[in-house]
């Protein structure tokens, strides 16, 4: 074999294997919108903790007269804390949330929850046992 055959035998070997099959598309899709969500998210992130650090230091530097006029030091609050989580979050912070809710639908479904608070509810009704 040649020189030239043999470059083009190994630069052949190492070229990754193309699927293009809808699981594959699927697949690959899903982690591109989870990459650019959560990327989006994070920018939301950023966004929400520079707008809650700007209220914060107009609220601090506001007369007392014009104090009521602006954002409440809740809102300051849940933006700065929000924006802080979802900007070094992104996407992974979603994700964990969404779990605990599918957790919380999935016992739901499986009537864990209802048993459990109608056991408790129950045994309010009937008074404290002796």
């Amino acid at each position: 074999m040649t020189k030239i055959h043999e470059a083009a035998v190994l630069t052949q070997s190492s070229l990754p294997s193309a699927a293009w099959d809808l699981t594959s598309f699927l697949q690959n899709a899903k982690s591109q919108i989870q990459l650019w969500g959560g990327l989006l998210l994070m920018l939301l992130g950023a966004v929400g903790l520079v707008w809650g650090g700007m209220h914060l230091i107009k609220k601090l530097m506001a007369n007392p007269q014009s104090a009521a006029q602006q954002q409440g030091w809740g809102t300051i609050a849940l933006l700065i804390l929000v924006g802080g989580a979802l900007g070094t979050g992104g996407w992974s912070l979603i994700s964990t949330v969404g779990s605990g809710g599918q957790k919380t639908i999935t016992d739901l479904g499986g009537g864990t929850v209802i048993v459990q608070t109608v056991d408790q509810f129950s045994g309010f009704l009937n008074g404290p046992s002796k």
